[in-house]
């Protein structure tokens, strides 16, 4: 039978930053039970508040507001976590972490099974805290069931938990599919000229602005837009050749508007330790949308879609030149029949299927060892305050 209880993510992605991983499935964990999705603190010139807001996709998303110079935020997030719990009446729960960090202020709290959804290597990103190698150890070391966000990443993190499990970028094949039927061009891509190369995403140090630049002049004639936020790195050393066009970020609903006027969609990544295990997300939206690929040597990228022939891989500028000719001269109706034979088998809702069998099982486990009433303390002495 099952057992009823909230799931409390914590994150250290915004949810209205960019729709991926931990949209997707929290959105449909959303339609079975509540979510509360919490994000890293804001500080703020003002008194600390907990701010809580309904997302369309009907998931809590608890924004805490820290002053500036808190010397102690991590026992003030305490503090707001209780609150939230005796205001919400959050008893029964799991709690879903997507960092460790958020260790440092959840140690108190018992749910009936912890998750980790490993979705990238943070400690190989840039400005990642000092802490957090020793952090991500102490979570194994709870976790109930892990989730990794891709097959390279699984294959690193394997031997450290006995209950892992490999769950690759996934794709909401109809939403991309409609770019492949014709529609109006979105006003600030409309002055474009073709042939258009594109990519969506954030714009940080994993991507190869060398190759960028590299590609842009080789083939002055093409053109390439980018879309998604600039964050952790200088605008200033983004090249800013007049066939680059930066157009900021844009919604997951105007996605495909966008990718329907594009002839190539790229995967520029760089080689370095901070993609050394990503999976992006891109991969298999770019293929429902029906444009061809090319992509650096991801090795989430090679294996399994090089080598199933969906992908170009290139990692010099000559090579991602030649790549991207290739790309254009494919037949449309042979790279769409092997695309869609292999996303037929890729999606969100059965990644969270597979996803959600797990949780339960692990909190079935648990649940007879962890009784409701032990499950919170010192809730009620918290009151409302800051919610």
């Amino acid at each position: 039978m099952e057992f009823a209880y909230d799931v409390v993510c914590l994150s250290h992605l915004r949810w209205a930053f960019v729709f991926q991983r931990p949209q997707h499935l929290l959105s449909r964990c959303a339609r079975e039970r509540r979510v509360f999705f919490v994000e890293e603190p804001i500080y703020i010139d003002g008194p600390n508040r907990l701010d809580i807001q309904l997302s369309p996709e009907g998931v809590s998303v608890v924004t805490p507001h820290i002053t500036v110079g808190e010397p102690a935020p991590e026992q003030v997030q305490t503090g707001m976590l209780r609150a939230l719990f005796g205001a919400q009446q959050i008893v029964s729960y799991v709690l879903w972490y997507y960092t460790p960090m958020a260790l440092l202020f959840t140690a108190e709290l018992k749910p009936l099974a912890v998750i980790y959804d490993c979705m990238d290597q943070l400690a190989a990103f840039k400005n990642a805290p000092a802490n957090i190698v020793p952090l991500e150890r102490e979570l194994l070391s709870r976790a109930d069931v892990v989730f990794t966000g891709g097959r390279a990443l699984f294959e690193e993190k394997q031997g450290e938990h006995s209950n892992i499990h490999a769950f690759p970028s996934s794709v909401d094949f109809a939403h991309f599919a409609s770019a492949r039927s014709e529609q109006p061009d979105p006003e600030d891509q409309r002055a474009i000229a073709r042939p258009r190369l594109g990519f969506f995403g954030v714009v940080d140090e994993r991507m190869n602005l060398e190759l960028l630049a590299g590609v842009a002049a080789a083939r002055p004639n093409w053109q390439i837009v980018i879309l998604g936020p600039v964050v952790k790195i200088d605008e200033a050393e983004l090249p800013r050749p007049p066939n680059v066009h930066y157009l900021g970020s844009k919604t997951y609903a105007e996605l495909p508007a966008y990718i329907a006027g594009w002839d190539v969609a790229l995967l520029p990544f760089a080689q370095n330790e901070s993609t050394r295990f990503i999976s992006p997300t891109k991969t298999p939206e770019y293929l429902a949308a029906g444009k061809p690929v090319v992509s650096t040597s991801i090795r989430d990228v090679v294996r399994p879609y090089q080598e199933l022939g969906l992908v170009h891989i290139a990692d010099t500028v000559a090579e991602f030149v030649a790549g991207c000719e290739a790309a254009v001269q494919e037949l449309p109706s042979e790279r769409l029949r092997k695309a869609d034979a292999f996303l037929s088998q890729q999606s969100w809702d059965g990644t969270w299927g597979e996803m959600r069998l797990l949780i339960d099982a692990a909190v079935q486990k648990n649940r007879a060892r962890l009784p409701a009433s032990d499950l919170i303390n010192a809730t009620i002495s918290a009151g409302a305050e800051g919610i």
